[in-house]
């Protein structure tokens, strides 16, 4: 049995790696072909094309990339074409994985969504290219399930993947000594992302309002948890250490870090869904090019960016996005945060419900279910 899986950013090499293992579990003889990061590699994939080509966000940063993109593509189709795998899998990342799918259905190849595109945020239309390719659908958000059915598809929402895998290992205080940071000083957590290229737009951003934050304070401190993907060299600080205040980079502790934060400045993504989890009062900040967020703003039918707003159904947390992503706005709603208890503590408290609304544990397994019902009635 094969099965070809794709992914085109860590949040999806995360939860793709537990459905693999999940599936291995089921169908111990399967193996297992795709497009992934090291996550999904340890799992048992063998990695067809590794995830950091992929991992883009925007119509002028994807064009930028669009060498690796076309060969990933060409390397995935030819593959498909001489292998015919028993399933398709595909996680997210539409605008690629829609395109695999085209010419996975020309192929009689069966294709499992895994993580629905977002398209009830943007470009709803493609609802229709969905229902014509996608033979099951597996999406993890409450409200996704009634939205794609209003919609003629039969979809299976199998709970939020991150409830199995949001784990924190040792308490703030034995996280901060490890480190080198005073756990009874305040700590703020600066969290700019997965992608390099949204790592350069905004940690300089969180940089200056932490300069910003440490004059007002002299007693806070910053931690940076890295993604698995980037190395320290993203971060570019290479400044006198005279020029900024105390800031300790980790890796493989995002949830440590996250948890033993007081708030934490952090990218709109799936980062915000992890801080949630841990009831961590955050600040949601983003930026894209010009020409991208002018056409964000033009098509997206949302009203909030973030994943925690969207889950909750209102303004929980706040939003600092493009022009309001400034380290002056940044620096002044954190202080706020640390300043008033009344509002962090309504934080935490709207926080701590978004658990039941992401489902139950087990995401991965019920996802697998779906997985091994494709393949063995394709066998």
């Amino acid at each position: 049995m094969q099965v070809f899986v794709i992914a085109g950013e860590a949040s999806g090499d995360l939860h793709g790696s537990n459905l693999i293992r999940a599936i291995k579990a089921r169908l111990p003889e399967a193996r297992f072909v795709g497009v992934g990061g090291l996550r999904m590699q340890e799992a048992g994939l063998e990695v067809l094309f590794p995830i950091s080509d992929l991992a883009v966000v925007g119509a002028v940063e994807v064009i930028s990339h669009i060498r690796p993109i076309l060969r990933a593509f060409n390397l995935i189709t030819d593959w498909l074409r001489n292998e015919r795998p028993d399933l398709l899998i595909v996680i997210d990342y539409p605008d690629f994985n829609l395109r695999v799918a085209s010419r996975a259905k020309k192929l009689s190849i069966p294709i499992f969504y895994y993580i629905s595109p977002q398209v009830w945020a943007w470009r709803q239309g493609r609802v229709k290219k969905l229902r014509h390719l996608v033979d099951r659908m597996a999406v993890i958000l409450p409200f996704e399930k009634d939205f794609f059915r209003s919609h003629g598809m039969d979809v299976d929402f199998v709970g939020h993947p991150l409830l199995d895998v949001v784990r924190v290992c040792i308490s703030r205080d034995e996280f901060c000594k490890e480190i080198g940071l005073d756990p009874d000083r305040a700590l703020i957590g600066l969290v700019p992302g997965s992608r390099r290229g949204e790592v350069s737009r905004l940690f300089p951003l969180m940089l200056e309002a932490a300069e910003r934050i440490s004059k007002v304070r002299q007693d806070v401190q910053f931690v940076v948890p890295l993604a698995p993907s980037l190395g320290p060299e993203v971060l570019k600080l290479d400044r006198k250490s005279s020029d900024y205040p105390v800031i300790r980079v980790v890796k493989g502790q995002t949830y440590d870090a996250i948890a033993a934060s007081d708030l934490i400045i952090a990218a709109s993504g799936t980062v915000t869904l992890e801080a949630g989890i841990l009831t961590t009062p955050m600040i949601v900040t983003y930026r894209l090019s010009p020409i991208t967020y002018f056409l964000a703003r033009y098509l997206i039918k949302v009203p909030f960016a973030s994943l925690i707003n969207l889950v909750s159904g209102y303004r929980l947390v706040p939003e600092l996005l493009q022009w309001d992503a400034t380290p002056e706005r940044l620096s002044a709603e954190a202080l706020s945060l640390l300043r008033d208890s009344k509002k962090r503590e309504d934080m935490i408290e709207g926080l701590k419900k978004i658990k039941g609304l992401l489902g139950g544990h087990g995401a991965a397994e019920r996802a697998a279910d779906i997985a091994v019902g494709l393949i063995k009635n394709r066998c």
